[in-house]
């Protein structure tokens, strides 16, 4: 069994929690809480891994990625 890093985006807006990640466009999930949109994201990036093994496709790899957020007063 092998282990893959992939980057997720997860963004808070007032009907919960969307999640996604850029390098799998088709990977995208929502959840009501922080821990619901992670468990569903892993539940889709996993299918999706194993789909692309069956398909001899390679498989994005991420080490590091700095997301932040900047406040900005006009």
């Amino acid at each position: 069994m092998n282990t893959y890093k992939l980057a997720c985006v997860i963004e808070k807006d007032e009907d919960g929690y969307y999640g996604y990640c850029p390098e799998l466009k088709a990977c995208h999930a929502q959840g009501d809480t922080f821990e619901e949109v992670l468990t569903n994201l892993r539940d889709v990036l996993s299918l999706l891994v194993q789909d692309k093994i069956a398909e001899k496709e390679p498989i994005p790899s991420s080490e590091l990625i700095n997301f932040t957020t900047i406040e900005v007063t006009v």
